[in-house]
């Protein structure tokens, strides 16, 4: 083929593809399982967000909600409402907000005031003192089918909401070093519950039977993780999520892979993981979705994606195949910070929550 010829070919390619698909397409390569995000859009105190520390974010429907130290805010048709401890709220920080699928309800944990459910337009709180709350710091929420999974420093609650009845999981009657618990996630099937613990690794509990299976880092190393894919990187688990047949975990010392037959760890040093310190993950399809200090990331097992914000609200994103770095490309926006809290990730679009803002990006089925 003629120079010229080369030439047009791959700018068409580029035009209609992208960059980095089209670099994949003339490698041979099936390129990755998840869309590359171009836009951002983010919002902030100037577009009615309560505050810009946003600690978490959820989507329901056409709403999406997100939790700040300073209330919660509810962005629907374009614009924003904010609820603060004057409308029912339990306390101004929100560390997590769930939707039950069930209901509609939306479930929120804070930092000290308990629980708090919005239903119908108003606020009920579940604490210590009215309810089986193990504690009330909240730092997670899950709910599946009827019931409602929080993770609390003084162990897991799970409270049913057809019974009003309370469950209480802690080091007296679950594999837990000590109960304090981060994070609580559940499988598609409804029959899987993670729970992340300090100390503990990642603990499964199985609906079904009842029962409790724990996995830790097998070398009982703290600082440093001997000898990599023999099992978690680090027993300070922060975050764990099921799917496509693979279960995920974070921690703030990389993050590790595990199909139930074999483990594999990724660190920032030989992937393209943002940063090891990952605050909480979200497995989605084939693809995994990175909260990190650095950025956030998102792998499908070959290839990476790492967003960062850059000065003037610019944005650079990097792919990656395995630790190969296939291409750096600068966008005119970006996420609104680096550091990320929290995420949500459904089909082709995905919600950031981070110290400075919450960010959006949506690609187009079919591109």
């Amino acid at each position: 083929m003629a120079r010229s010829g080369l030439v047009y070919l791959l700018s068409g390619l580029f035009l209609v593809m992208g960059l980095t698909a089209a670099v994949l397409v003339l490698a041979g390569q099936q390129g990755p399982k998840f869309p590359i995000y171009e836009h951002w859009d983010t919002y902030g105190v100037h577009d009615g967000l309560p505050s810009e520390k946003c600690f978490s974010v959820r989507m329901q429907g056409e709403r999406v909600w997100v939790g700040t130290d300073n209330g919660l805010a509810c962005l629907e048709n374009g614009r924003w409402r904010t609820y603060t401890t004057k409308d029912g709220l339990a306390h101004r920080a929100c560390l997590w907000i769930a939707v039950s699928p069930e209901t509609e309800d939306v479930w929120i944990g804070t930092m000290g005031g308990g629980l708090c459910r919005y239903s119908a337009g108003r606020f009920d709180t579940f604490n210590q003192f009215n309810s089986g709350l193990p504690n009330d710091v909240v730092f997670a929420v899950a709910c599946q089918e009827e019931y409602v999974w929080t993770a609390t420093p003084a162990g897991v609650g799970r409270y049913n909401t057809r019974t009003d009845q309370w469950s209480i999981w802690d080091q007296n009657n679950a594999p837990m070093h000590e109960p304090w618990c981060y994070h609580v996630s559940w499988s598609p099937d409804n029959r899987m519950i993670y729970v992340t613990a300090w100390g503990g690794g990642v603990l499964e509990y199985h609906v079904d039977t009842g029962e409790w299976k724990d996995y830790r880092d097998p070398d009982g190393e703290f600082e440093i993780d001997l000898f990599p894919n023999d099992g978690l990187v680090q027993m300070i688990a922060t975050a764990a999520s099921y799917d496509d047949g693979m279960m995920w975990a974070s921690s703030y010392f990389g993050i590790n892979s595990y199909d139930y037959r074999h483990w594999n760890t990724y660190y920032q040093d030989d992937s393209g993981l943002a940063s090891d310190f990952v605050n909480m993950l979200e497995a989605h399809g084939p693809a995994c979705y990175c909260a990190t200090d650095k950025g956030m990331s998102v792998f499908d097992g070959t290839y990476w994606a790492t967003y960062k914000a850059l000065p003037s609200h610019r944005g650079e994103t990097l792919v990656y195949r395995g630790a190969r770095l296939l291409e750096r490309r600068e966008t005119p926006t970006g996420i609104a910070h680096s550091y990320v809290f929290n995420l949500d990730a459904e089909d082709n679009e995905v919600w950031v929550a981070t110290a400075r803002g919450v960010s959006h990006a949506r690609v187009e089925k079919g591109r």
